[in-house]
């Protein structure tokens, strides 16, 4: 992220409010468009799988806060358990009413790209994970056991050292298949010194994919570098600067992937479900659809949605849920994404991502949350969490 979690070299921000009027929608495009104007791409490879059904003509949106938390940054749901867990980047895991399961205060370093970062449960509901960075900087994925009440048995599954404090990823997720996905940004700094999202050597600038009910953990047979020399098995798609969120349809399985961009442009990237796995998505050859730097590649996998940072206030896109929650029936079938600068949230239909409408305003968004019934939620690093809701 950028400012209070995802800063550039190139752009700081010491104080966000939300703009007034968002910007316009990004728009149908390719690489060779204008570099003014935002853009949106569907490659044939890659597009998303179709809607089930077409929505009504979109309506209006409120943002109803539920509850207020010290610095939200994260969101999780639990098998049978009808409370919601949300991960604030101080150390805290907490509940929606308030109560603290985990505290990792004394533990994780307080850098603002740095903290707890990422919360997923086990789809059997027995195990918590957690993304965080130690007093170091460096990253942990660390495993508990869980009864609903006391978090116990705590394991490391897995720990990357990172050469400078920004760019950690964080997100946590189970996908359809049941392995949990880890992403990790660049390792930091600008422009991918170390060139390490095209190197498979190291799991920098990648989204793992594992079974963490290991010793400490298994991969997948059927990952895309299992076996291949040089190349680290775990990795599940690579390519990637600062994967702060992605997320997996509830319906489709589609994942979508929200990187943050260098000094140009802001992307959303697509995997559609069934895929094996192995996309490069670009940086640091490319950032969004654009060449950085002079990079080439071969086989990259574009972007679905670029937009450019900087202006109208944008810095940094957070990737939500496509929607499949059954109380806004106009909103099924749309993908959810914001900016955490800007404070705009979007709706864009899946299938069909030139018909996006602007739905409202979070500042300072730093994640979106879905619970069990499909219903949306909207995290502000300012403390708030909204629950996403049809205006009346």
């Amino acid at each position: 992220m950028r400012s209070a979690l995802l800063a550039p070299l190139a752009v700081v921000v010491l104080t966000v409010t939300a703009l007034a009027c968002a910007p316009s929608a990004p728009v149908a495009g390719t690489p060779s468009a204008p570099a003014a104007a935002p853009s949106a791409t569907t490659p044939s490879a890659t597009t998303p799988s179709e809607a089930p059904d077409k929505p009504d003509k979109p309506g209006k949106l409120v943002f109803t806060e539920v509850a207020s938390m010290d610095k939200p940054v994260a969101f999780a749901v639990r098998k049978d358990d009808e409370r919601v867990y949300v991960a604030e980047q101080g150390g805290k895991l907490r509940t929606l009413d308030g109560a603290t399961v985990l505290d990792l205060s004394g533990e994780v370093s307080t850098g603002n790209e740095q903290g707890l970062l990422g919360v997923a449960f086990h789809p059997s509901g027995r195990w918590l994970y957690l993304n965080w960075t130690d007093s170091n900087g460096h990253t942990h994925v660390t495993e508990w056991a869980f009864d609903g009440n006391e978090a116990t048995g705590r394991r490391d599954v897995l720990r990357q050292d990172q050469p400078f404090a920004n760019h950690n990823g964080g997100q946590l997720a189970f996908g359809p298949d049941g392995y949990l996905y880890i992403a990790l940004g660049d390792g930091g700094s600008g422009g991918d010194p170390e060139g390490n999202g095209q190197d498979l050597g190291t799991w920098l600038g990648k989204i793992l994919r594992i079974d963490p009910r290991g010793t400490p953990y298994k991969v997948p047979e059927d990952n895309p570098f299992t076996g291949k020399e040089g190349a680290k098995p775990e990795i599940w798609a690579y390519g990637l600067r600062n994967p702060w969120r992605f997320t997996f349809d509830r319906e489709s399985g589609d994942l979508w992937i929200g990187d943050v961009g260098q000094n140009a442009w802001e992307e959303v990237d697509f995997q559609p479900a069934g895929s094996e796995g192995g996309e490069n998505y670009g940086w640091n050859l490319r950032e969004g659809d654009r060449p950085f730097n002079g990079g080439k590649g071969k086989e990259l996998t574009d972007p679905v949605i670029t937009y450019p940072l900087g202006e109208g206030g944008n810095c940094s896109v957070i990737a939500g849920f496509v929607y499949r929650g059954e109380k806004i029936p106009w909103l099924r079938g749309r993908f959810l994404y914001g900016d955490f600068c800007a404070g705009w949230v979007k709706a864009a239909q899946a299938d069909e991502l030139e018909d996006v409408v602007d739905v409202g305003t979070v500042e300072q968004l730093s994640s979106f949350g879905q619970a069990a019934d499909g219903e949306l939620y909207a995290l502000s690093l300012q403390g708030p969490v909204y629950k996403i809701e049809a205006a009346s």
